[in-house]
């Protein structure tokens, strides 16, 4: 069974030594990475950042059972558990396939995993427009045709990364 925690990132080595600790070895933890380049006063910074925030997915067997769940509610680094994820698993299971399917060699997402529709408004997360919305106008294989204010530009999907707001 997969369940969804949402944790505190800094004590997230603790959690996963506390559930290594209460769950024995077949504890699985699934973190889908982003790799962010964020320019910063004329320097690319790189920076990891966790696809689903402060939310990490968990797989168990017996996390159906509700003594599990209870007996894992105050450990290191737990804020709580997502509810209604018995109900969830399949779409669960979907998203981590899609997640594996779009990772690179180093296990970070790539932008092939997220999907681009004509006329909604994104959000740069990554590169040399990083926070400025913009929509887009047309798009290939490779590159975006983008409106940035009044500004008409051309990007690369591989070397940026979006997200819809």
């Amino acid at each position: 069974m997969w369940t969804i925690i949402k944790i505190n990132k800094k004590n997230l080595s603790l959690l996963k030594k506390d559930f290594l600790v209460k769950l024995g070895n077949d504890v699985k933890f699934f973190i889908p990475k982003l790799k962010l380049n964020i320019f910063n006063k004329s320097k690319l910074l790189t920076k990891e950042s966790f696809l689903l925030g402060d939310y990490i997915l968990c797989f168990h067997k017996d996390f159906e059972k509700k003594s599990i769940l209870s007996s894992l509610k105050y450990t290191r680094g737990l804020k709580y558990f997502l509810t209604d994820f018995l109900s969830a698993q399949d779409e669960i299971e979907k998203f981590i396939l899609k997640c594996k399917e779009n990772e690179d060699e180093k296990g970070f997402i790539k932008s092939s995993f997220f999907d681009f529709r004509k006329c909604k408004n994104y959000e740069f997360i990554s590169g040399p427009f990083t926070r400025m919305i913009f929509s887009i106008i047309n798009e290939n294989k490779i590159n975006l045709k983008v409106l940035i204010g009044n500004r008409m530009a051309t990007v690369s999907k591989e070397r940026n990364l979006f997200r819809p707001v």
